[in-house]
């Protein structure tokens, strides 16, 4: 727990469960394994950005990415098995140990973020995607496309084609078109959902694994680490006056390291964050939140989280 300044975070983690196999640090979830045949992940506060984590934790964001999950994996089950037991505490999701496809889905009905900067750079294919010229910053596409990361342990994901995983045995023909259909599926069952709240879910990713030999969907999904979302009131308006979309995602944080001259490249230096500049962030995942699941966010308790989290996971595993 960080206890350096009067705002408080869940920072990092450091149990000892029974019958535990391994542990795993990633750049926001800590991930116990049980057995080898059970996943424990909590969500901390950490926060990351052009795959570097932020020296400070963003109150609350552990919580919101952990309940969104949960809220969009049973909203999609019948969509796809999904990885997901239960969630015990406000951090914590314990689900089904899978052995993970080693790429990351990622599926755009928008040029933003990522894809918009290729654009600009005056490329127009994308992980093997053709993009069409004429196109402004946000600009729906045509057609959702999907474009492809590799799954990196460490270090940047990198782009990749369907063309290329197929070709290098990353994953298989049979498999790889599988995980093409269930991400548009989702991702369409996404915008739908989004749509009604008055959202626009611009891009997002998925990651699955075999269970049982059985794809099942993995990690999060929907949540504004790994997705993006518009306001859909006034989009078409700024759109045809050029003016940037008002949007819900972690791409204002990402902008204001731009802007304070950070992108993760060597030799760059992290700015400083202020508590003022978490509690904006902190506030604005909580907008997300309640915008995107329609439900009021009660905040975790912060005083006794380490203890309170341990517990519920030690309760939790003596079901299984």
């Amino acid at each position: 727990m960080n206890t350096m300044s009067s705002i408080k975070t869940l920072d990092v983690t450091n149990f000892k469960f029974e019958n535990q196999t391994a542990y795993y640090k990633g750049k926001v979830r800590d991930v116990y394994t049980i057995g080898n045949s059970i996943l424990v992940m909590i969500a901390s506060d950490r926060i990351s950005a052009f795959d570097v984590v932020l020296p400070r934790g963003i109150p609350y964001k552990g919580q919101v990415l952990n309940q969104i999950a949960a809220h969009f994996l049973d909203a999609t089950k019948d969509i796809i098995p999904n990885w997901l037991i239960s969630s015990p505490h406000s951090h914590v999701s314990i689900g089904k140990m899978c052995q993970p496809f080693k790429v990351e889905m990622v599926v755009r009905g928008y040029l933003a973020g990522h894809a918009a900067r290729t654009y600009a750079s005056g490329l127009r294919t994308l992980c093997g995607v053709t993009l069409p010229e004429g196109l402004k910053e946000n600009d729906k596409l045509p057609q959702p496309i999907i474009t492809p990361t590799t799954k990196a342990s460490e270090g940047h994901d990198e782009d990749i084609s369907r063309e290329e995983i197929i070709k290098q045995g990353i994953v298989s023909k049979d498999h790889y078109e599988q995980l093409e259909k269930y991400t548009l599926a989702l991702y369409a069952r996404g915008q739908e959902i989004a749509n009604k709240m008055g959202l626009i879910l611009v891009d997002t990713k998925y990651e699955f694994g075999l269970y049982n030999g059985q794809i099942t969907l993995m990690d999060e999904i929907h949540t504004p680490d790994s997705s993006r979302y518009f306001y859909k009131e006034g989009y078409d308006e700024r759109q045809k006056k050029g003016e940037e979309q008002k949007q819900l995602s972690k791409e204002f944080v990402r902008r204001w390291l731009i802007e304070n001259g950070f992108q993760g490249k060597e030799g760059q230096t992290i700015p400083t964050m202020s508590d003022e500049w978490l509690t904006e962030i902190s506030n604005r995942y909580i907008e997300l939140y309640e915008k995107v699941t329609g439900k009021t966010f009660v905040k975790a308790n912060y005083s006794n989280m380490l203890a309170d989290i341990e517990n519920s996971i030690k309760n939790e595993l003596k079901k299984s």
